[in-house]
């Protein structure tokens, strides 16, 4: 069968750079680190008592308090996310079929908040099990694709994606896989998360993830630095309007770019750590060039998943080495985990976003942070440090990986007709 070619006409996010596309998009050209104290929550007794938080949120600002009240805080990110996405590509100006218009969303943990606090207020009561009556339905991870979904009417494939940190990203390739294939004409795709709650926090501390630069938040996300100590917990959410070429060109569709290949693949190694050999990842960029039908040679920026993880950083970098050969020094790499830090499932819908900008405007956001070459890392790749870079930007990779051994790759290219 003909696959059917698949464009992105909308973009939204919400971010610790700004609360809009363009802001968090001024945010990374700029090289700006979202990273602060906590204020969510008193983290003083916490081996890291900062994070990547959205600024100034108030839900009020976006939803009407009844409404607010019946979603978890990553779902009203999702939400928010989203509704920029869909205005920008002007879905319901354009009379669309919402039977062929689908939700398909990403959260590797979903209502974290929701579920703590309700633990919490049990454990502080008589013993009476006494539970809001929304807390099943705004814990569960779907609730982010059905909310967006009922509140546009959009009758679609709706669902959710859940693969670690590697979750966003593969909701935006089974968006694109369910596109090209003809199951929709419109899919509402992205990521969103909100896990800088103490349960969060602590459980990340315990598993010695997280950076505990306590006394420098700003620099402690230092991807392919020497002194790198562990990834900055970020939150927020990031949405693609993807779509069918024909479709959108009939609908007179502004096209941001086109996802041209989707891989995935697996460590089979070990539930938290990468693989040291990089393997897993070595599959998943091979796989998704495959599938674009490009070379290596073709490829002009990597947003990498950077966690800046003493371990990942390095088995990404031998991956993607393995992978481009010489023409690894002929792309530009860089984390934008630096400035936003990590937004766990929903990373892969913000960097997705900032891929797609890359394209736009011909300029690759930096990788913040570096002061210490790692003599472990090749050094005349181009890590874009500490200043974005200006640069023609054809063809774009974004990278995310996940505990349990999740990889994914995606493929996006400048437009043409």
């Amino acid at each position: 069968m003909s696959l059917r070619r698949v464009v992105v006409t909308g973009i939204g996010a919400i971010t610790p750079l700004g609360s809009t596309a363009p802001a968090y998009w001024e945010g990374l050209a700029q090289g700006v680190s979202g990273a602060g104290p906590i204020t969510r929550f008193d983290a003083s007794k916490f081996k890291t008592r900062f994070a990547c938080e959205v600024k100034n949120y108030t839900p009020d600002d976006y939803f009407d308090r009844k409404e607010g009240r019946k979603m978890d805080l990553f779902t009203q990110f999702g939400v928010i996310a989203s509704d920029e996405a869909i205005k920008d590509a002007g879905l319901h100006e354009s009379g669309v079929n919402k039977d062929r218009v689908g939700v398909i969303w990403g959260s590797g943990i979903g209502g974290l908040t929701t579920f703590q606090q309700e633990s919490f207020n049990f454990a502080k009561g008589d013993g009476t099990p006494r539970y809001n009556p929304f807390f099943i339905p705004k814990m569960i991870a779907d609730s982010s694709s059905g909310n967006i979904s009922i509140k546009n009417g959009f009758r679609g494939p709706n669902f959710v994606t859940t693969s670690a940190c590697a979750s966003s990203s593969d909701s935006i390739v089974s968006a694109y896989n369910y596109i090209r294939l003809g199951m929709a004409d419109v899919v509402v795709t992205g990521g969103s998360e909100a896990a800088i709650t103490e349960a969060g926090v602590g459980g990340f501390n315990a598993l010695k993830a997280m950076s505990e630069r306590n006394d420098d938040p700003a620099t402690a996300s230092r991807p392919y630095d020497k002194d790198r100590d562990g990834f900055v917990l970020g939150e927020g959410g990031g949405a693609l309007v993807v779509e069918d070429y024909e479709h959108a060109k009939a609908r007179g569709a502004k096209i941001y770019a086109e996802i041209i290949g989707g891989g995935l693949s697996s460590d089979a190694y070990h539930i938290t750590a990468p693989d040291p050999t990089g393997e897993g990842v070595v599959l998943v960029m091979q796989n998704a060039l495959r599938d674009a039908g490009i070379t290596p040679e073709d490829v002009d920026y990597i947003n990498t998943h950077g966690t800046s993880t003493p371990l990942g950083d390095g088995a990404e970098i031998k991956a993607i080495q393995k992978v481009f050969g010489e023409a690894a020094y002929n792309l530009n790499i860089s984390s934008t985990k630096s400035m936003t830090g990590h937004l766990l499932g929903g990373a892969g819908g913000i960097e997705a976003v900032a891929s797609i900008l890359a394209i736009q405007h011909g300029i690759i956001p930096p990788t913040i942070n570096h002061f210490t070459d790692d003599p472990e890392l090749d050094a005349r790749l181009n890590f874009t440090f500490n200043e974005a870079q200006k640069r023609e930007v054809n063809i774009a990779v974004s990278n995310t990986f996940g505990f349990g051994g999740h990889n994914t790759s995606v493929v996006f290219r400048k437009f043409r007709d």
